[in-house]
């Protein structure tokens, strides 16, 4: 082993423990940053020649350790978009390449990373800290997903379509001996094929022991009185039915009865004209022969238990959520919401092997693998924590023991430097 050899190898320690250094700087420099990944140093050796006779001084590489795969804490969010992967699994992202008159197109390179602190844009896309929009599949009218390829995740201050009520259910008792013969009625708010609330009455009337005349009418509609139908309970119907329970229709007029059948649905066929066109309605009063729905039993007074229907008014945009299984949510001031994308996960045979890219992103290479997109909850992609963010997976204390460390053997190679020095100097003052 040669003095100068001695010293070259010093030197490729210094080198190797700056580096080292530079790694614990960022890893302290980011010990707050969402979905950091820190960077631990390996030391490799470098020799020349070595066996059982002779070993010459060789070298020090300081090379980088990447914990990709260490998770960070996961920490609340008051963000309700945000998300943090608990497993190996990574967002699918993509940087924008341009922005005109309010369009964005894409990059085609693909990205992925753990900060998920995803929030909508301007234009309603949703993206991280980092700049990285998200992506996902784009779902069906169903909500099911389109699992061939991922796109940007936009959501947009659309409109609910109102839906125009179909069904209206009644539950309710009417008295076995009425203390009045003059007609009880209820009403309810019914939405037409434009969203525009409608109210709907209905009337009953006790024509004989038994027997019920119900008449429906709408105001708004032409015209306004719908039609009107016998109802009969117990001994009264065709068949007949236990006392109280209802047991058939008749005399119809203008509104269609079903025929009885014992457990089957009393349904009554409605139709109404608001202007729009016929709006059929289905008026369910229960079942024949049933004790749910609308009965006769003593009393002295109509009671109505319950009265629904199904239609639903123009909805406007009023906020949007993800939940656990990735589903993007949108919803409405209509009680209505729809599922607009889903967010997958992406998982890797060696995500520790990722290219680093600015951002807390990464990008796939040979050494990683390819890129398997999944479902969140399987392929081993792990599970996303709605809400919630992973912090980094830097531990503070460790970085100033690992510090002190490359402090000392930095050190360390600066005494084998100088003291080289100084034999070299002994030898050249041999020659005086």
């Amino acid at each position: 082993m040669s003095l100068l050899g001695s010293m070259y190898t010093a030197i490729s320690g210094l080198t190797a423990q700056s580096r080292a250094l530079g790694h614990i700087s960022d890893n302290v420099a980011n010990s707050q940053t969402v979905g950091y990944k820190r960077v631990d140093t390996n030391f490799v050796s470098f020799i020349t020649q070595s066996n059982a006779r002779m070993h010459e001084s060789g070298a020090v590489q300081g090379r980088p350790d990447f914990q990709n795969t260490i998770q960070g804490a996961v920490l609340q969010s008051d963000n309700p978009l945000a998300m943090a992967v608990t497993g190996n699994g990574f967002f699918s992202v993509v940087r924008p390449a341009d922005v005109t008159g309010g369009n964005t197109t894409f990059s085609k390179e693909q990205y992925y990373t753990r900060a998920g602190d995803f929030a909508p844009n301007e234009q309603g896309y949703l993206v991280n800290g980092g700049g990285y929009y998200l992506q996902g599949w784009a779902t069906a009218a169903n909500g099911e997903p389109n699992r061939t390829e991922v796109s940007p995740i936009r959501v947009q201050s659309t409109v609910s379509n109102p839906v125009a009520t179909s069904d209206i259910t009644v539950s309710a008792n009417l008295p076995a001996s009425p203390s009045s013969t003059d007609p009880v009625s209820s009403q309810i708010n019914i939405y037409d094929t434009l969203g525009a609330v409608r109210v709907m009455q209905l009337s009953w009337a006790p024509v004989s022991p038994n027997v019920w005349s119900l008449t429906v009418s709408a105001p708004d509609a032409t015209p306004s009185t719908l039609g009107s139908i016998e109802v009969n309970f117990g001994q009264a119907g065709s068949p007949p039915a236990a006392a109280g329970l209802l047991a058939s229709f008749a005399n119809a007029s203008g509104l269609v009865g079903d025929a009885a059948v014992a457990g089957e649905a009393a349904n009554i066929a409605v139709t109404a004209d608001f202007g729009q066109g016929p709006q059929n309605v289905n008026l369910n009063l229960g079942n024949f022969a049933d004790t749910n729905g609308v009965t006769q039993f003593a009393g002295a007074e109509y009671a109505l238990r319950d009265i629904s229907q199904n239609g639903v008014p123009l909805g406007a945009f009023t906020s949007v959520a993800v939940r656990d299984n990735g589903d993007v949510i949108v919803n409405y001031d209509n009680g209505r919401s729809r599922v607009v994308a889903r967010v997958p996960l992406v998982s890797f045979n060696d995500p520790d092997r990722l290219d680093r890219r600015d951002g807390q992103a990464f990008q796939r290479n040979l050494e990683s693998g390819e890129a398997r997109v999944s479902d969140i909850g399987s392929n081993g992609a792990g599970n996303v924590a709605v809400g919630s963010i992973e912090s980094s997976n830097v531990d503070i204390a460790s970085e100033f023991s690992k510090l002190i460390v490359a402090q000392r053997a930095y050190s360390a190679n600066t005494r084998i430097i100088t003291t080289t020095d100084d034999m070299l100097q002994e030898t050249l003052n041999m020659k005086r």
